[in-house]
């Protein structure tokens, strides 16, 4: 065995799979693969091929595309940005309710939604006043126990396994109303982030 040289296989290199990502960001602009081959003076088929990964494109076949799609050449090599909370880990967070231990459960640097885990004590609420939030939509998952939303013009009871939407800049709070002395545990979805 003296003087053999032993050899170790090394994985194959691979191309940088973008295609996904370049037909999301088309798809998300409302682009045909045509109106993006007509602007970039670039073949139709081309453009296909190179969203199922099938060829390798130039730089400047590459720039041209990002640059009709709206994004940097970089963010199609980007690794996807994750993040990730173990249970009963969130970060705390109050929007000024009480008897309510709020988890954020997505980052802050996320901006398109933002999704928070609340445990209600008995008697917890979102105070007396109705408040608005700066987001769009506000949607709420009972998970167990019960919570009273109240609305300017309406009030709704949900039950464990309800889900609630309605505009987050619609005056509104909450209550836990559960008729015993048990937690209410909710999931909230605001989106965007206010």
């Amino acid at each position: 065995m003296a003087g053999q040289v032993r050899r170790v296989a090394q994985p194959p290199v691979t191309a940088a799979a973008i295609g996904g990502r370049l037909r999301s960001a088309r798809q998300a602009r409302g682009l045909t693969l045509q109106q993006v081959a007509d602007a970039t003076s670039l073949n139709k088929g081309f453009i296909s091929r190179l969203e199922r990964d099938d060829v390798s494109p130039s730089v400047a076949s590459l720039v041209s595309i990002c640059e009709v799609l709206g994004i940097r050449v970089g963010e199609l090599f980007e690794p996807p940005a994750t993040s990730l909370v173990r249970a009963g880990k969130g970060r705390p967070i109050n929007f000024g309710g009480s008897n309510v231990l709020e988890l954020l459960l997505t980052p802050g640097t996320q901006t398109h939604l933002q999704v928070l885990h609340s445990t209600v004590e008995p008697g917890g609420s979102g105070g007396d006043e109705l408040y608005t939030l700066d987001c769009e939509v506000e949607f709420v998952y009972v998970v167990r126990g019960r919570l009273r939303i109240t609305l300017s013009d309406e009030s709704v009871l949900l039950d464990a396994g309800d889900a609630f939407t309605f505009p987050g800049r619609e005056p509104h709070t909450w209550s836990n109303a559960t008729e015993s002395d048990e937690e209410c545990e909710v999931l909230w979805v605001l989106a965007p982030a206010p």
